[in-house]
């Protein structure tokens, strides 16, 4: 790709250095790795029938489903309830979405609760809300590391999922790095692909500057012509070297197909990125 963004801070080049001395502990044979999808791809179906959509989704072939925040809204007797059905499709509910107001010591409890209901292993971070300044980000890295100590006992862990407004620079700096530099190793860095390549940053540089924190990622596609209303493997994104950096040296535990929209329904688009995860991946 061209005029992509290479370039980090010394903390972000140090850990470069020093991932190929961690890419041993990370890769190895090549394993197998569940690929999922982010219920927002169907959100709408996912509205009008839960249980339905989470039922052909299985069915497709997805290993993984990621819950947005409407779960939230959940009572814990619901939340078994979809775990019995996830029990029974055979697919793992390894991360949720989460709003940033439920990283308070008021609302972190319930996700708590559903997540270990769920069988969850990463409550996630979806969105900071509207911060303007490098302040601003520390503080939600900061908070973000707070809610880890508090999770991190329970069997979870905290995550961030970043945007284009994460890799825009702010102040001479990039807010994603900010977050990075604000939290502990243990807090996974869930990597946004699409986004990330709008914005001409380079995936797999940012990949190799966190070693072992791009533990997910989302794999949705960009292009200048059609946006993220391409499919995977249709758009700019480098997809085989993305695999090759998340698997020798990220530390990825699991995919998330996520699309926003395409050409397609909901479900065509889900079967079909899932065909092209598949043979990109090959």
């Amino acid at each position: 790709m061209e005029s992509i963004n290479t370039t980090f801070p010394r903390r972000s080049l140090l850990a470069m250095a020093a991932a190929p001395l961690a890419a041993p502990l990370l890769s190895g044979a090549k394993k197998k790795i569940p690929v999922g999808l982010e219920l927002y791809s169907v959100r709408d179906e996912l509205k009008t029938d839960l249980m339905g959509t989470v039922r052909a989704v299985a069915k497709m072939g997805y290993e993984d489903v990621e819950f947005y925040s409407p779960y939230y809204d959940w009572t814990p007797a619901y939340a078994k309830e979809v775990r019995k059905l996830l029990d029974d499709l055979g697919v793992k509910c390894l991360s949720t979405h989460n709003s940033g107001q439920t990283f308070t010591p008021e609302k972190l409890p319930k996700a708590i609760e559903l997540n270990q209901i769920l069988g969850s292993k990463y409550v996630v971070q979806a969105s900071a809300g509207r911060v303007t300044s490098l302040d601003g980000w520390k503080g939600v890295g900061e908070n973000l590391a707070k809610a880890a100590e508090t999770l991190k006992p329970l069997g979870l862990r905290a995550g961030y999922h970043n945007h284009a407004t994460e890799f825009k620079p702010l102040e001479g700096k990039l807010p994603m790095e900010v977050i990075a530099a604000s939290t502990p190793a243990d807090v996974m860095l869930q990597l946004d692909v699409g986004t990330c390549v709008e914005m001409k940053v380079d995936p797999v540089a940012w990949i190799k500057s966190n070693p072992g924190r791009i533990r997910s990622l989302h794999l949705k596609d960009w292009s200048e012509a059609g946006g993220f209303q391409v499919l995977l493997g249709e758009g700019a994104s480098p997809w085989k070297k993305i695999f090759a950096a998340a698997e020798k040296v990220g530390g990825v535990e699991f995919y998330l197909v996520e699309q926003e929209g395409s050409r397609f329904t909901p479900f065509e688009t889900a079967e079909k990125c899932l065909a092209s995860f598949r043979k990109l991946r090959s």
